[in-house]
């Protein structure tokens, strides 16, 4: 498995290899007079980048491939091909690849972010912002930001500014005894069982833990269920399973019943959802 670990300092190192300002390496963000900074990614399968933090929000669109992101005490979010997952300034996360990938990676200056999101969201990349970001790859650190490449940046940012954003998010429950519930069903998400037979085994209510559910995460029980249901789909189907076998793991009664769900989530079936 192929480690990457960034430096958690404010701002943190960026590989050298990526900046260059009049001829020589920068490994730092802050020391790019620019609104962006746009390289291509590529990851095997099993990349894993542990927590950090940047100075800068990050846009991370996957063109190939699928990758899962997750924020400390927060959640975590799946990013299918031809979809971008924005993390803001700050923001505690890792990320890891479930095959490999091939993505463009934006680095987004504070004050050109200030008008984005304040947490991390999975992203519809539309074909014009798609060609954006493809286009903005092949810049030079220090493009030219008062001619044309600065004017592709703006309308880069116009069009993100407007990007829908892609229930691919699962949130962490907060206490204790609902992440151990929350951890079980993730590692099985056939599990049945309600929230009568949780109230059993941990000596508590449904009633109460439906309540704590629901503040702690913003979702119903059976929501978050569904939920991880959902995006443990994605990653199944990424990984080229059949979607009978996926639907009977994830206990579905059928697999119509399984694509019903999935297309009424996301709109699409599961065999077209990965299509651009």
């Amino acid at each position: 498995m192929t480690t990457y670990i960034e430096k958690q300092t404010e701002l943190p190192e960026i590989p050298k290899h990526w900046l260059t300002v009049n001829g020589k390496p920068v490994n730092r963000l802050e020391h790019v007079p620019r609104k962006v900074v746009v390289r291509n990614l590529d990851h095997a399968a099993g990349f894993y980048s542990p927590f950090h933090s940047h100075g800068w929000g990050q846009l991370l669109f996957i063109s190939d491939g699928l990758i899962q992101v997750s924020a400390k005490n927060v959640g975590y979010w799946v990013v299918p091909p031809h979809r971008a997952v924005w993390i803001p300034a700050f923001i505690e996360h890792d990320a890891r690849t479930i095959h490999s990938v091939r993505m463009g990676n934006v680095y987004i200056s504070p004050d050109a972010a200030k008008y984005l999101p304040s947490q991390c969201q999975v992203m519809h990349v539309t074909p014009l912002l798609r060609e954006l970001i493809l286009e903005m790859t092949n810049f030079e650190t220090l493009y030219d930001d008062t001619g044309v490449e600065g004017r592709v940046v703006d309308v880069f940012l116009d069009q993100l500014k407007l990007t829908p954003e892609v229930p691919l998010h699962l949130p962490h429950p907060t206490s204790k005894l609902l992440q151990e519930i929350a951890t079980q069903l993730r590692e099985n998400p056939a599990d049945q069982r309600s929230m009568e037979d949780w109230g059993k085994q941990f000596g508590t209510s449904a009633r109460s833990l439906a309540r704590h559910f629901r503040q702690e995460t913003g979702m119903t029980f059976g929501q978050w269920r569904q939920q991880a249901r959902l995006l443990a789909a994605l990653t199944r189907i990424a990984e080229g399973d059949a979607v009978a076998n996926i639907a009977q793991d994830l206990g579905y009664n059928s697999q119509s019943a399984f694509i019903t769900m999935f297309r009424k989530a996301l709109g699409k079936t599961p065999g077209r959802y990965f299509g651009p």
